[in-house]
Protein backbone atom coordinates (compact mmCIF):
# COMPACT_ATOMS: atom_id res chain seq x y z
CA UNK A 1 0.00 0.00 0.00
CA UNK A 2 1.49 3.51 -0.49
CA UNK A 3 2.03 5.97 1.61
CA UNK A 4 -0.06 8.41 0.18
CA UNK A 5 -3.31 6.46 0.89
CA UNK A 6 -2.44 6.02 4.57
CA UNK A 7 -5.06 7.16 6.83
CA UNK A 8 -3.96 10.18 9.10
CA UNK A 9 -3.71 8.24 12.06
CA UNK A 10 -1.51 5.69 10.54
CA UNK A 11 0.80 8.36 9.24
CA UNK A 12 0.83 10.01 12.59
CA UNK A 13 2.21 6.73 14.20
CA UNK A 14 5.14 6.46 11.68
CA UNK A 15 5.86 10.36 11.70
CA UNK A 16 6.05 10.00 15.32
CA UNK A 17 8.45 6.37 15.34
CA UNK A 18 10.51 8.67 12.86
CA UNK A 19 10.96 11.01 15.43
CA UNK A 20 11.74 8.81 18.47
CA UNK A 21 14.09 7.24 16.03
CA UNK A 22 15.90 10.41 15.10
CA UNK A 23 16.07 11.78 18.90
CA UNK A 24 17.63 8.58 20.08
CA UNK A 25 20.45 8.46 17.06
CA UNK A 26 22.17 11.35 18.48
CA UNK A 27 23.90 10.05 21.09
CA UNK A 28 24.94 7.50 19.23
CA UNK A 29 26.44 9.36 16.19
CA UNK A 30 28.03 11.76 18.99
CA UNK A 31 29.76 8.51 20.36
CA UNK A 32 30.70 7.86 16.31
CA UNK A 33 32.43 10.29 15.86
CA UNK A 34 34.57 10.52 19.13
CA UNK A 35 35.44 6.91 17.83
CA UNK A 36 36.39 8.30 14.25
CA UNK A 37 38.91 11.17 15.73
CA UNK A 38 40.21 12.93 18.78
CA UNK A 39 37.33 15.78 18.46
CA UNK A 40 36.47 18.14 21.40
CA UNK A 41 32.45 17.79 22.36
CA UNK A 42 32.47 22.18 21.42
CA UNK A 43 33.62 21.45 18.23
CA UNK A 44 31.68 18.61 17.66
CA UNK A 45 28.27 20.55 18.75
CA UNK A 46 29.33 23.76 16.80
CA UNK A 47 29.83 21.13 13.65
CA UNK A 48 26.35 20.07 14.50
CA UNK A 49 24.47 23.53 15.37
CA UNK A 50 26.34 25.29 12.03
CA UNK A 51 25.05 21.88 9.79
CA UNK A 52 21.61 22.97 11.23
CA UNK A 53 21.63 26.86 10.84
CA UNK A 54 20.30 26.51 7.24
CA UNK A 55 17.46 24.91 7.83
CA UNK A 56 16.68 27.06 10.83
CA UNK A 57 16.98 30.02 8.83
CA UNK A 58 14.93 29.22 6.06
CA UNK A 59 11.77 27.88 8.46
CA UNK A 60 12.43 31.22 10.27
CA UNK A 61 12.17 33.28 7.13
CA UNK A 62 9.32 31.20 6.02
CA UNK A 63 6.98 31.29 9.17
CA UNK A 64 7.67 34.54 10.12
CA UNK A 65 6.63 36.16 6.73
CA UNK A 66 2.92 36.55 8.07
CA UNK A 67 3.26 36.53 11.80
CA UNK A 68 3.06 39.02 13.85
CA UNK A 69 6.87 40.45 14.86
CA UNK A 70 7.97 39.68 18.46
CA UNK A 71 7.95 41.67 21.50
CA UNK A 72 11.46 42.27 23.37
CA UNK A 73 9.42 40.15 26.34
CA UNK A 74 9.42 37.34 23.31
CA UNK A 75 13.23 38.03 22.39
CA UNK A 76 14.44 37.60 25.94
CA UNK A 77 12.54 34.96 26.86
CA UNK A 78 13.74 33.26 23.45
CA UNK A 79 17.29 34.18 23.99
CA UNK A 80 17.47 32.77 27.73
CA UNK A 81 15.53 29.20 25.91
CA UNK A 82 18.55 29.50 23.22
CA UNK A 83 20.66 29.71 25.99
CA UNK A 84 19.13 26.64 27.77
CA UNK A 85 18.22 24.22 25.42
CA UNK A 86 20.19 23.51 21.97
CA UNK A 87 23.29 24.60 23.35
CA UNK A 88 23.45 24.11 27.56
CA UNK A 89 21.93 21.55 27.61
CA UNK A 90 23.54 20.24 23.96
CA UNK A 91 27.15 21.18 25.28
CA UNK A 92 26.69 19.49 28.69
CA UNK A 93 25.43 16.69 26.96
CA UNK A 94 28.48 16.23 24.29
CA UNK A 95 30.90 16.48 27.56
CA UNK A 96 29.33 13.91 29.23
CA UNK A 97 29.30 11.55 26.75
CA UNK A 98 33.28 10.97 26.85
CA UNK A 99 32.69 9.37 29.65
CA UNK A 100 29.47 7.15 29.77
CA UNK A 101 27.66 4.63 27.70
CA UNK A 102 24.81 5.84 25.09
CA UNK A 103 22.67 4.04 26.73
CA UNK A 104 22.80 5.52 30.06
CA UNK A 105 23.07 9.21 28.30
CA UNK A 106 19.67 8.37 27.32
CA UNK A 107 17.95 7.22 29.99
CA UNK A 108 19.75 10.00 32.60
CA UNK A 109 17.98 12.69 29.70
CA UNK A 110 14.69 10.81 29.44
CA UNK A 111 14.01 12.34 33.01
CA UNK A 112 13.76 15.73 32.29
CA UNK A 113 9.81 15.53 32.68
CA UNK A 114 10.21 14.80 35.87
CA UNK A 115 12.72 17.36 36.61
CA UNK A 116 10.43 19.71 35.18
CA UNK A 117 7.82 18.46 37.80
CA UNK A 118 10.10 19.37 40.40
CA UNK A 119 10.93 23.01 39.16
CA UNK A 120 7.41 23.76 38.98
CA UNK A 121 7.06 22.70 42.53
CA UNK A 122 10.17 24.76 43.79
CA UNK A 123 10.04 28.00 41.55
CA UNK A 124 6.22 27.77 40.16
CA UNK A 125 3.69 26.61 42.93
CA UNK A 126 2.97 23.86 41.83
CA UNK A 127 2.18 20.94 44.33
CA UNK A 128 2.99 17.38 43.50
CA UNK A 129 0.65 14.96 43.25
CA UNK A 130 1.06 11.31 44.31
CA UNK A 131 1.30 10.22 40.80
CA UNK A 132 4.34 12.38 40.29
CA UNK A 133 5.51 11.21 43.50
CA UNK A 134 5.03 7.33 41.92
CA UNK A 135 7.11 8.74 38.26
CA UNK A 136 9.74 10.34 40.74
CA UNK A 137 10.63 7.10 42.47
CA UNK A 138 10.47 4.39 39.47
CA UNK A 139 12.12 6.82 37.44
CA UNK A 140 15.53 7.38 39.86
CA UNK A 141 15.11 3.57 40.82
CA UNK A 142 15.39 2.66 37.19
CA UNK A 143 18.39 5.10 36.94
CA UNK A 144 19.82 3.68 39.67
CA UNK A 145 19.45 -0.08 38.07
CA UNK A 146 21.19 1.35 34.76
CA UNK A 147 23.94 3.39 36.97
CA UNK A 148 24.85 -0.22 38.59
CA UNK A 149 25.10 -1.69 35.36
CA UNK A 150 27.76 0.66 34.17
CA UNK A 151 29.65 0.87 37.61
CA UNK A 152 29.89 -2.38 37.12
CA UNK A 153 31.74 -2.30 33.81
CA UNK A 154 34.27 0.52 34.65
CA UNK A 155 37.26 0.04 35.07
CA UNK A 156 37.02 3.68 36.52
CA UNK A 157 34.53 4.57 38.34
CA UNK A 158 34.94 8.17 39.03
CA UNK A 159 34.87 8.94 35.07
CA UNK A 160 30.78 7.12 35.42
CA UNK A 161 30.25 9.78 37.71
CA UNK A 162 32.00 12.54 36.03
CA UNK A 163 29.90 11.77 32.71
CA UNK A 164 26.78 10.45 34.72
CA UNK A 165 26.87 14.14 36.74
CA UNK A 166 27.26 16.11 33.46
CA UNK A 167 24.36 14.36 31.79
CA UNK A 168 22.47 14.94 34.65
CA UNK A 169 23.59 18.91 34.53
CA UNK A 170 22.15 18.60 30.88
CA UNK A 171 18.84 17.09 31.46
CA UNK A 172 18.42 19.68 34.54
CA UNK A 173 19.31 22.63 32.03
CA UNK A 174 16.54 20.76 29.64
CA UNK A 175 14.37 20.66 32.18
CA UNK A 176 14.10 24.18 32.36
CA UNK A 177 13.63 25.07 28.35
CA UNK A 178 11.21 22.72 28.78
CA UNK A 179 9.35 24.61 31.45
CA UNK A 180 9.69 28.09 30.33
CA UNK A 181 8.98 26.63 26.38
CA UNK A 182 5.39 26.47 27.04
CA UNK A 183 4.86 30.35 27.13
CA UNK A 184 6.97 30.69 23.97
CA UNK A 185 5.15 28.17 22.33
CA UNK A 186 2.00 29.96 22.89
CA UNK A 187 3.20 32.65 21.53
CA UNK A 188 5.12 31.64 18.40
CA UNK A 189 4.19 28.24 17.44
CA UNK A 190 6.10 24.90 18.04
CA UNK A 191 7.67 25.26 14.85
CA UNK A 192 8.18 29.04 14.75
CA UNK A 193 9.92 28.69 18.42
CA UNK A 194 11.80 25.72 17.73
CA UNK A 195 13.56 27.32 14.59
CA UNK A 196 14.24 30.41 16.09
CA UNK A 197 15.48 28.69 18.98
CA UNK A 198 18.16 26.54 16.86
CA UNK A 199 19.28 30.21 15.92
CA UNK A 200 20.07 31.51 18.79
CA UNK A 201 21.55 28.28 19.93
CA UNK A 202 23.65 27.97 17.05
CA UNK A 203 25.17 31.39 17.35
CA UNK A 204 25.97 31.10 21.59
CA UNK A 205 27.19 27.90 20.43
CA UNK A 206 29.84 29.54 17.45
CA UNK A 207 30.70 31.79 20.25
CA UNK A 208 31.67 29.09 22.54
CA UNK A 209 33.75 27.75 20.17
CA UNK A 210 35.95 31.17 18.75
CA UNK A 211 36.64 31.85 22.51
CA UNK A 212 37.73 28.35 23.25
CA UNK A 213 39.24 26.74 20.02
CA UNK A 214 41.48 28.04 17.36
CA UNK A 215 39.81 27.52 13.87
CA UNK A 216 42.04 24.75 13.00
CA UNK A 217 39.44 22.79 15.70
CA UNK A 218 37.34 22.49 12.52
CA UNK A 219 39.97 20.76 10.36
CA UNK A 220 38.62 17.03 11.20
CA UNK A 221 38.53 13.74 8.82
CA UNK A 222 35.44 13.33 6.67
CA UNK A 223 33.63 11.11 8.90
CA UNK A 224 33.33 13.50 11.68
CA UNK A 225 31.64 16.07 8.92
CA UNK A 226 29.23 13.44 8.72
CA UNK A 227 28.16 12.69 11.96
CA UNK A 228 28.07 16.08 12.12
CA UNK A 229 25.57 16.52 9.29
CA UNK A 230 23.87 13.54 10.21
CA UNK A 231 23.13 14.81 13.56
CA UNK A 232 22.07 18.16 12.32
CA UNK A 233 19.69 16.65 9.85
CA UNK A 234 18.46 13.21 11.35
CA UNK A 235 18.73 13.97 15.27
CA UNK A 236 17.70 17.79 14.98
CA UNK A 237 15.36 19.05 12.04
CA UNK A 238 13.62 16.34 11.25
CA UNK A 239 12.76 15.03 14.34
CA UNK A 240 11.42 18.13 15.23
CA UNK A 241 9.58 18.06 12.07
CA UNK A 242 8.48 14.76 12.30
CA UNK A 243 7.49 15.42 15.97
CA UNK A 244 4.89 18.56 15.09
CA UNK A 245 3.58 16.29 12.42
CA UNK A 246 2.66 13.77 14.25
CA UNK A 247 1.10 15.47 16.75
CA UNK A 248 -1.16 17.33 14.45
CA UNK A 249 -2.40 14.07 13.01
CA UNK A 250 -2.44 11.78 16.30
CA UNK A 251 -2.17 14.25 19.27
CA UNK A 252 0.71 15.08 21.42
CA UNK A 253 -0.55 11.99 24.07
CA UNK A 254 0.01 9.47 21.43
CA UNK A 255 3.01 11.07 20.47
CA UNK A 256 4.90 10.76 23.56
CA UNK A 257 3.68 7.38 24.15
CA UNK A 258 5.56 6.76 21.14
CA UNK A 259 8.29 8.92 22.26
CA UNK A 260 9.29 6.72 25.30
CA UNK A 261 10.74 4.06 22.24
CA UNK A 262 13.53 6.35 22.31
CA UNK A 263 15.77 5.37 25.22
CA UNK A 264 15.25 1.51 24.08
CA UNK A 265 16.15 2.37 20.42
CA UNK A 266 19.60 4.09 22.17
CA UNK A 267 20.19 0.69 23.81
CA UNK A 268 19.86 -1.33 21.38
CA UNK A 269 22.09 0.81 18.60
CA UNK A 270 24.39 1.39 21.34
CA UNK A 271 24.78 -2.75 21.54
CA UNK A 272 24.65 -3.02 17.92
CA UNK A 273 26.77 -0.46 16.22
CA UNK A 274 28.96 0.65 19.68
CA UNK A 275 29.43 -2.84 20.89
CA UNK A 276 27.82 -1.53 24.37
CA UNK A 277 27.14 -4.72 26.76
CA UNK A 278 23.91 -5.61 27.72
CA UNK A 279 22.27 -6.83 31.07
CA UNK A 280 19.42 -7.82 32.81
CA UNK A 281 19.38 -4.72 35.33
CA UNK A 282 20.30 -2.19 32.38
CA UNK A 283 16.58 -3.54 30.76
CA UNK A 284 14.67 -3.78 34.21
CA UNK A 285 16.09 -0.06 34.62
CA UNK A 286 14.98 1.31 31.24
CA UNK A 287 11.28 -0.20 31.82
CA UNK A 288 11.11 1.43 35.27
CA UNK A 289 12.30 4.99 33.87
CA UNK A 290 10.26 4.85 30.65
CA UNK A 291 7.02 4.13 32.91
CA UNK A 292 7.58 7.07 35.71
CA UNK A 293 7.80 8.84 32.61
CA UNK A 294 4.61 7.40 31.23
CA UNK A 295 3.38 7.88 34.67
CA UNK A 296 3.88 11.58 34.81
CA UNK A 297 3.05 12.00 31.31
CA UNK A 298 -0.64 11.15 31.44
CA UNK A 299 -1.35 14.20 34.07
CA UNK A 300 0.71 16.47 32.42
CA UNK A 301 0.16 16.10 28.80
CA UNK A 302 -3.14 16.98 27.27
CA UNK A 303 -4.29 15.49 24.02
CA UNK A 304 -4.00 17.50 21.04
CA UNK A 305 -2.16 20.09 22.22
CA UNK A 306 1.09 21.41 20.32
CA UNK A 307 4.13 20.56 23.21
CA UNK A 308 7.87 21.33 23.42
CA UNK A 309 9.66 19.74 20.26
CA UNK A 310 12.25 16.94 22.30
CA UNK A 311 16.11 17.60 21.77
CA UNK A 312 18.96 15.50 21.86
CA UNK A 313 16.05 17.57 23.31
CA UNK A 314 16.49 18.95 24.45
CA UNK A 315 16.98 19.59 23.16
CA UNK A 316 18.65 19.32 22.03
CA UNK A 317 18.00 19.22 23.46
CA UNK A 318 16.89 16.32 23.42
Amino acid sequence: MHWKTWSAERMGVVLAVLAAFGFSFKAIFVKLAYAAAPVDPVTLLTLRMTFALPFALVAALWLCRSAPPLKPRDWGLLLALGLLGYYGASILDFIGLQYISAALERLILFIYPTLTVLIGVLFMGKRLEPRQIGALVLSYAGIGLAFTHDLELADDIATVLIGAAFVFASALSYAFYSAGAEVSIRNLGTLRFAALAIIVSTFATQIHFLATQPLSALQQPLDVYAYGAAMALFSTVLPVLWQSAAVQRIGSARTVLIGTLGPILTIFFGWLLLSEPLSLAQLLGAGLVLAGVLLVSRRTVAPRQPQPPATEAPIAAR
